[in-house]
């Protein structure tokens, strides 16, 4: 654009823009704002996924993990397994680890001379009643005493019935004693289907309450809880979890 003068006037930023094909500074301002406001989206709804999934997974956890932190075990884990053994039952018929493979079991150790052990022993009975119908579970109990002659009486007197449950014999100890290191009764342990010791109870528990079952069926289905216990203190990922079940 000429002057008075006859001298051209330099165009504006702007001119010079669209005189290139370009935009005014504002369009690109515009378009500026537009991309920061879709980082911002994409940032929210990162954080948003984020968030649901962290609280699905805390979920997840709560709900594999809930019998565990109700239950308090002295020991929970996955880094153990059964010793092997081979037992004779009431019948004399010999009982072996391996045959319990495929079977989440209940193993109970006592002896008739134990208050808390025959105290607890109508709840096992009540449990092996409760998980009959599961093919996939056994409750075993382990006794040091002599044989089936010298707890016949003090069953009958206990439960007033047959029990459900398998009764082993181990009168020297050697693999209740030797191979557990159990030397105070009662003492149950929770074996998954591959024989890993998933917990461990010391002293009498409500073997039959809802919360057992449910591991039980936890155990069954392959689902563990990521929760360890050692001298009965929850560790590991759903420390957090049992802390909020008040098991902490």
């Amino acid at each position: 654009m000429a002057t008075k003068s006859g001298r051209k006037e330099r165009p504006s930023s702007e001119e010079e823009a669209q005189a290139r094909g370009g935009r005014p500074r504002s369009s690109s301002l515009v378009q500026w704002l537009g991309g920061g406001a879709q980082l911002a989206f994409v940032v929210a709804a990162a954080t948003l996924v984020y968030s649901f999934v962290a609280v699905s997974r805390e979920g997840e956890t709560r709900r594999r993990c809930g019998s565990y932190c109700l239950l308090h075990p002295n020991y929970a884990g996955d880094n153990r397994r059964i010793p092997s053994f081979s037992l004779p039952d009431m019948k004399g018929n010999q009982v072996t680890s391996d045959s319990l493979r495929g079977k989440v079991v209940v193993l109970n150790f006592w002896t008739k001379t134990c208050g808390p052990c025959l105290q607890e022993m109508p709840d096992i009975a009540e449990l092996a009643k409760v998980v009959k119908d599961r093919k996939d579970v056994a409750v075993v109990t382990i006794s040091t005493d002599e044989g089936p002659d010298a707890v016949k009486d003090t069953l009958k007197s206990v439960l007033r019935e047959e029990p459900l449950f398998s009764i082993l014999f181990d009168p020297e100890s050697e693999i209740v004693g030797g191979k557990f290191g159990t030397h105070l009764f009662p003492e149950t342990y929770i074996l998954d289907k591959r024989g890993v010791i998933r917990a461990r109870f010391d002293g009498g528990r409500d073997w039959d309450s809802s919360a057992m079952v449910e591991l039980i069926d936890e155990l069954r289905a392959d689902t563990y809880c990521p929760v360890t216990f050692r001298e009965s203190r929850p560790e590991g990922d759903g420390k957090a979890v049992c802390e909020s079940f008040g098991g902490g």
